[in-house]
């Protein structure tokens, strides 16, 4: 069987698990990883009830152990990895002089450090094997700074490097390394309970739809080798830019 890793996996209702049930529907077997266990237990058992086949792994993808820890259960299995996707995030907005050292580290170590931890062991295991998909989720940040996620931004440039660093070494060798831009809002959970007002504002036609951006993930994972795109950004139609 194939299998595919999904690591930033919290809600049903979210992007990471989006992205674990439709690798899942299309007959991979899936690994999941994330800090909640009681979340990861509610992905795994949406995805058992449509016939998919799932592990759950309970880990910090900013700390090299669990990292380690998450690869060797995935390696004990045996299974070629065909895609794997960091789409570990976190955004703590704040004025610059108010932004203090510690969540300026906090979020270059959830969005790019842990994607360094994540990218060193799938690309060993997708090196051997001479093909894979690795993704990186982005988002509009990644572009432009602006106040006042100018912390996040830093850290979204910094993942963006990473990807084109990695891409332009590791295609050559079969490994389909994909940077996406989320250029909006994604319609899940947690932007539901943090920013209700400004959801309801957007409707549902101005949300990015977690299936939808799944199922683009997927498209551009089937992508034949003469084409392959590496950076692509998804907005609502609606969105402006």
């Amino acid at each position: 069987m194939i299998s595919a890793i999904v690591a930033g996996v919290g809600p049903v209702r979210g992007l990471g698990a989006a992205l674990a049930s439709c690798f899942a529907e299309k007959g991979l077997h899936v690994f999941i990883a994330g800090r909640s266990g009681d979340k990861l237990k509610e992905v795994a058992q949406h995805i058992e009830q449509r016939g998919g086949s799932v592990t759950l792994v309970v880990a910090d993808i900013t700390v090299d152990e669990d990292v380690r820890r998450l690869f060797e259960i995935v390696r004990s299995r045996g299974d070629p990895i065909d895609i794997a996707a960091y789409n570990v995030d976190s955004n703590i907005p704040a004025p610059f002089l108010k932004t203090d050292t510690k969540t300026f580290a906090v979020l270059w170590r959830q969005n790019c450090l842990g994607a360094f931890l994540f990218a060193k062991q799938t690309i060993g295991i997708m090196q051997a094997q001479r093909h894979g998909t690795l993704f990186f989720t982005g988002a509009t940040a990644s572009l432009r700074a602006r106040p006042p996620f100018t912390a996040f931004a830093s850290a979204k440039a910094a993942l963006r490097a990473l990807a084109q660093g990695l891409a332009r070494e590791f295609s050559s060798q079969g490994i389909h390394v994909v940077h996406t831009i989320i250029d909006g809002v994604i319609d899940g959970d947690r932007a539901r309970s943090q920013f209700p007002q400004y959801v309801e504002a957007k409707g549902e036609a101005g949300l990015l739809q977690p299936d939808a951006i799944a199922q683009t993930y997927w498209a551009i994972h089937q992508q034949p080798p003469s084409a392959w795109t590496h950076e692509l950004d998804l907005r609502p139609f609606k969105e402006p830019f």
